[in-house]
């Protein structure tokens, strides 16, 4: 009977035996495997990964018949790692998913995947660093030849004077140079993850990015990317706090570094576009076939913005103070210019070079700050905020003294420097719309930012004419309101013809309006602006003038001719105030359908196609109370209103309903006034004026 003791020491000894038996055949193996080079160095690190297995948890060492191939099986490991590694370096820098696919599955058979990629993230991070560090050596780019001068103890690094230029040429040159590096190390990181996505372990079917971010890990691009842009802020930061020139360059050439960022994110996204491209033109292996089978996977970081991180933020991260210094800087520049031509206590506006001078400015700044949509925007901000200091500050030089709006003598000292603020005003304005205009790929953003403030100048410059505009509209009504001290209840005289060509009041109106426009408006710089405000001056005009014409009472034959010729005055009353009368459109059509109004029976005008179209109901209605007998009284008669009285009511009560309800006052007023005096019938136009009425009041419902 053996004892138990013996059993087991029996059960080591077999044990022992087969790992031995094992550990000879993988050794011959091994060395068979290693002789066929690369095409058979995964089968040799399966080898490997299986010799470790039976090594562990036993002691080997002393036993005669495999100590050599111990040895053997421990070199053998470090020249696989070593293959593996210049296999991966190779495959990585030009790109071959093939090796680099070789290379990853020697790692895994040897349970080494996970540190390794790690290991090599972390290589390319320490020499972007050392990159970075590089490119902002104030040292080195300060040296004036290639060799070291040592400086004296305690020198700071300085471009010495005159040499600034140098300085900013090397600089850039070293970032060009950078963002190359950076490009190229994301290539291969790319590229690294990409295969790392599509390779799957041929027995287990395991994807080997799946090894990597177990455990919560993020994936190595995203880490990789992280590390750089934080190496990235903090490196730049500490650079420039202690360089005055490197903080300078960045600041006062910031949309030139900006650029460089930019064209490194086009590059980034064109790759990750491109790199599936790649995969498909390189590589005829068995793996290869493999690697095009596998699915596809999910965009890479730079193809997709994630909710709670955005890359692209992230890199330019380190470009903000410089990107507020130089905000801060290009409103100084913008404001100068403007601060210099407003001096204090100033009383003129720029003159056209000092103007000309100001949008140059704000063209060089938009122009410069192209480079990129959000800083267009920024910029064109600032613009927006030199645009409103230039109206405040022609706002301060605008005189609002009651000389400003008079209209009987010639054009006042505060008139003239009004006149000159406008013209200026409606320079600036025309000349940053062109500015904005000519950008190429402006943002929209950015224009209505402009625009916005533009359309302020406009305001600033209609608020500064219309003290003048409302002095021209009062003159020009109280004008038109003469027309009453005049006779229109003539008969015809003998010739059948007017006795005038026209009546007193309309000469004096012709006469003011030509002269206004001629002393004053003729001035102006901005016919368009001008006559936008004219042209509703026009308007109200002629609706004044049809106004008091239909309240004329009485009115006789002769009347109406030199009525009918007043009409046709009025055009050319109107004309200097407007492009062509016609364009003034419904007051026009007013004008030109009221006049055969005058000759027509009272049955006619009812009947007319202009009525409630062109004409107001209430307008017509006005006028056939001047054919009614004296008894039937007009509403502001019957109100005992003056015309001047009426005519502000009406102004007043722009709404039809309220005026035809007046105007039925009135009426139903003489129909009590007949029934009190117990007359036996209305006028004959009564009828008639009350059909209208209520045909204009069904139209309003």
């Amino acid at each position: 009977i053996i004892s138990p003791n013996a059993t087991i020491s029996l059960q080591a000894a077999c044990d022992l035996l087969r790992r031995i038996i094992r550990i000879l055949y993988l050794s011959k193996r091994l060395q068979g495997q290693l002789q066929g080079g690369s095409r058979e160095i995964t089968k040799a690190a399966q080898s490997l990964n299986e010799l470790d297995y039976l090594s562990q948890g036993i002691d080997l060492s002393g036993i005669e018949v495999i100590e050599n191939d111990l040895l053997f099986i421990a070199r053998a490991r470090l020249e696989v790692e070593n293959q593996a590694k210049r296999l991966l370096e190779q495959g990585v820098e030009t790109q071959n998913p093939t090796q680099v696919g070789t290379a990853l599955q020697v790692f895994h058979n040897l349970g080494t995947l996970k540190d390794t990629i790690a290991n090599v993230v972390d290589g390319y991070c320490t020499v972007l660093e050392e990159n970075i560090k590089n490119a902002l050596d104030i040292k080195v780019l300060t040296q004036p030849s290639q060799t070291v001068t040592r400086g004296g103890p305690g020198r700071a690094a300085m471009p010495t004077p005159g040499n600034t230029a140098a300085f900013r040429a090397a600089l850039w040159t070293n970032m060009e140079k950078l963002m190359d590096q950076i490009c190229a190390a994301c290539g291969q990181v790319q590229h690294l993850q990409k295969v790392l996505t599509k390779k799957r372990d041929p027995v287990s079917h395991v994807c080997f990015i799946e090894e990597i971010v177990k455990d919560g890990q993020s994936d190595i691009l995203y880490k990789f990317w992280t590390a750089v842009t934080q190496t990235l802020s903090s490196q730049f930061q500490s650079a420039t706090d202690s360089s005055m020139f490197l903080k300078q360059a960045f600041e006062g050439e910031y949309p030139k570094l900006l650029r460089l960022y930019n064209d490194l994110w086009k590059r980034l996204q064109q790759y990750s576009q491109n790199i599936q491209r790649n995969f498909n033109t390189s590589g005829t292996t068995d793996l290869f076939a493999e690697l095009q089978q596998m699915e596809e996977d999910a965009q890479d970081i730079f193809m997709q913005k994630n909710e709670d991180y955005d890359p692209e933020k992230a890199l330019k991260d380190s470009l903000q103070q410089y990107e507020a210094a130089y905000l801060s800087k290009s409103l100084s520049r913008l404001f100068d210019p403007i601060n210099l031509v407003f001096p204090p206590g100033g009383r003129n506006p720029p003159s056209s070079d000092e103007l000309d001078s100001i949008i140059k400015t704000i063209a060089s700044e938009l122009n410069v700050a192209a480079v990129d949509p959000d800083l267009s925007l920024a910029v064109a901000k600032n613009v927006a905020k030199t645009i409103q200091l230039y109206g405040v500050k022609s706002e301060q030089l605008l005189s609002t003294q009651g000389d400003a709006s008079q209209v009987i003598g010639p054009l006042t000292e505060g008139q003239r420097r009004n006149v000159a603020v406008v013209n200026s005003l409606y320079k600036l304005h025309q000349s940053v719309l062109k500015v904005i205009t000519s950008q190429s790929s402006f943002p929209a953003a950015a224009e209505q930012t402009v625009t916005t403030a533009l359309k302020a100048v406009h305001d600033l410059m209609g608020s500064a004419v219309q003290p003048l505009l409302n002095s021209v509209g009062d003159s020009v009504e109280a004008i038109i309101i003469t027309m009453h001290q005049e006779d229109f209840s003539g008969s015809l005289s003998s010739s059948g013809k007017p006795d005038v060509p026209c009546s007193l009041y309309m000469k004096e109106l012709q006469g003011f309006i030509a002269r206004v426009m001629n002393d004053y408006f003729r001035h102006f710089e901005c016919f368009d602006f001008v006559f936008d405000n004219t042209e509703a001056m026009a308007q109200r005009a002629i609706e004044l003038f049809i106004r008091n014409a239909s309240l004329i009472r009485p009115l006789g034959e002769g009347g109406k001719m030199r009525l009918a010729a007043d009409f046709a005055q009025m055009e050319l009353a109107v004309a200097p105030l407007c492009r062509r009368v016609s364009d003034l459109g419904k007051s026009y059509r007013q004008l030109r359908s009221f006049r055969p109004l005058l000759f027509q029976t009272s049955e006619h005008i009812a009947s007319s196609p202009a009525l409630g179209e062109v004409i107001p109901f209430s307008i017509i209605l006005q006028f056939l109370f001047t054919r009614a007998p004296p008894e039937l009284k007009s509403p502001f008669q019957r109100a005992e209103w003056s015309i001047a009285r009426y005519s502000q009511w009406l102004d007043d009560h722009p709404s039809e309903k309220d005026r035809l309800a007046l105007i039925r006052g009135a009426l139903e007023a003489y129909v009590q006034s007949v029934r009190t005096r117990e007359g036996k019938e209305f006028a004959p136009v009564y009828p008639i004026m009350v059909q209208l009425l209520q045909k204009a009041m069904s139209a309003l419902q």
